[in-house]
Formats: C-alpha cells, structure tokens, sequence
C-alpha cells in the first residue's frame, strides 16, 4: 500500500561542514503541507519509495541522506557524525528550503532522530509519525546484536556469527566495531555485508530474497554498518535513556504524535515503544498485530499512507 512513484521536483547538495556535504530532494506539491523523512539505519539512505508514503497532491515532500549516507559525502565517514550533528544537519536543510514548521517522520533510527530533532527545536515540528521506535538504550542494542533476535533467527544468527572469532562471541557489538574500522577494506566489506545480511533477514516476518540481494551492494552495506555500529558504541551519543526522560518528553507533550509499531518487530521490539507511549500518554500507538520491523509489510505501510485518518487527522491533512 503506498502513494504512486514521483520524481522529485528539486534536488541539491548542501555543504553542512567542511568535511560533509548532504543530498536532498523535494518532491510533491510545490506548495503542499511540509513534511521530512528521516531515514533508518544509522547510514542507510533514502530511496525512490520513501517518497511513496505521502500523498503527492498534499505534501511538499523532503528527503535527504545523513552524514555519510546515500548520496551524501563522504560516504561511511564516521567523522564528525554524532547524533548532535545530524539534528543541526536538519535544521540547516529546513532553513536552506525556508520551511517554517514541518511533519517530520522517522522509522527505526529514524524515530530516534526524530525525538531529538523535536526535542530540540519543537517549535519547528507539527506533528511527528513514528514507526518502530529505538532509543539506543543498552536492551535494545544487545537484543539486536548479542541475545534476543539471536533466538528468532538462529539460522541467519550463525551466518551472523561467522564473521567474528569464538573468543570475541561475548561482545559482538565491539567486535563487529572493531572489524568495520580495520584499515583492511576486505574485512571491513566483509563484515559489513554480514551484518546487512542479519538486518535484511531479521525485518520481516517473511524473509524477502530482494532485500538478502541488497545486503550484497558494497557501498550501501558498508555505510550502514560502519555508521550503525559507530553509533550503537557509543550509545548514539546520548545519555542512557535520554529519549525517555520527562524533562525532554515535556518539550513535545503538545506536538501530535503518532506511533506504528509491528508486534514482531525483532529489530526495535515493541518494548521501546510501549515504554515510549507509558513516558508520553498524548502520543497514539498503533501495534500492528501482523508485521515485523519492515515499513513495507502491507499491514505496516497501510497504515503509514493512512496516518490521516487516525485521530489526530486535521493535523496531517492540507
């Protein structure tokens, strides 16, 4: 389920720092609802259909690669690619497009960065749409990495496995870490292409072929796995919990709030947000009975191109 594939209208390269220079794209109604999609990943870039999740004859669409991501260079560049960074990136590319207030919209580490672009500048945020939430805290990471998914998938566990010897099986997360910033690109390839395998196999509750293929693509698998592991080390540069806290929840308590969630989420288990929704009680969660981490499971992506009709609707609609 999704909107009708466009092509973006307007494209460009913004120069964020003197190292990392970003792409963006806009697409849809010229002058429609502004709305921006933070991508997953950490590193894995947009692509043609994340602009088929909003309706072309309503919203002024924007997408863009983080730091090192996509399109964006350096590509897989760790420098200077913090949490921090990426929310002021964000707010460089609304006041480069001379955009008052936008819907920003985030799944997977995109719902991280987009609490802590909302949290940041609330005053710049309409609404928010959040699916498959992450907040980076410690059980998230190790269900993913070390112990959780491992039981769901045990198969694709082992080829996960294979990468990294025995004796370093009791930390994989610094293991892999270690293994994607070696200075031999052989093994950093390697790695990487493991772990995008593990993520592409893990986000469904049906294994897509395509999406195993995908983790084959050097470039793409190398930015998401050397940024992704950068910032699971380092605890996506945030305090533990920090997404969570009162204090920060209370500077969007008054932004609607909308969150999807699949119940097989296995990737960002549907713990994080139901927590999320217990700490911010004004946010509407929708579990989706049938459907994993991917946004394009049909129950999932339903949903997502028909936000509008959940209860905050006015605030999402022209």
């Amino acid at each position: 389920m999704s909107y009708p594939a466009i092509q973006p209208y307007e494209t460009g390269m913004l120069k964020v720092s003197d190292l990392h220079t970003l792409y963006w794209e806009v697409s849809g109604k010229e002058d429609g609802k502004p709305v921006v999609f933070l991508h997953g990943g950490p590193g894995g870039g947009t692509g043609e259909k994340d602009r088929q999740y909003f309706d072309p004859k309503a919203y002024k669409i924007v997408l863009f690669d983080q730091r090192g991501a996509g399109k964006s260079t350096p590509s897989a560049s760790l420098e200077e690619n913090t949490t921090r960074d990426l929310v002021s990136d964000i707010e460089k590319l609304r006041e480069h497009l001379k955009i008052d207030k936008w819907v920003v919209f985030g799944g997977s580490w995109g719902s991280a960065l987009s609490l802590a672009y909302a949290q940041t500048y609330p005053e710049r945020v309409k609404a928010l749409i959040l699916r498959g939430i992450f907040t980076l805290r410690k059980s998230e990471l190790k269900f993913l990495t070390q112990d959780g998914t491992s039981h769901i998938f045990p198969e694709a566990w082992d080829e996960y496995l294979k990468q990294i010897p025995e004796e370093d099986h009791g930390d994989l997360m610094a293991a892999y870490h270690k293994r994607l910033t070696s200075k031999d690109n052989q093994i950093r390839t390697e790695t990487a292409k493991a772990w995008s395998k593990w993520v592409m196999a893990t986000s469904k509750i049906r294994v897509d072929s395509k999406d195993i293929a995908r983790a084959a693509q050097d470039d793409w698998a190398l930015a998401l796995a050397r940024i992704s592991f950068h910032y699971f080390v380092n605890g996506g540069f945030m305090r533990e919990g920090q997404l969570l806290e009162k204090q920060r929840i209370d500077t969007i308590r008054h932004i609607p709030t909308v969150i999807i969630q699949g119940r097989y989420d296995v990737v960002c288990p549907a713990r994080s947000a139901y927590d999320f929704k217990k700490v911010f009680p004004e946010a509407e969660l929708t579990i989706v009975p049938d459907a994993g981490h991917s946004p394009w499971e049909i129950p999932t992506s339903k949903l997502l191109t028909e936000v509008r009709r959940l209860r905050h609707c006015a605030v999402f609609v022209v």
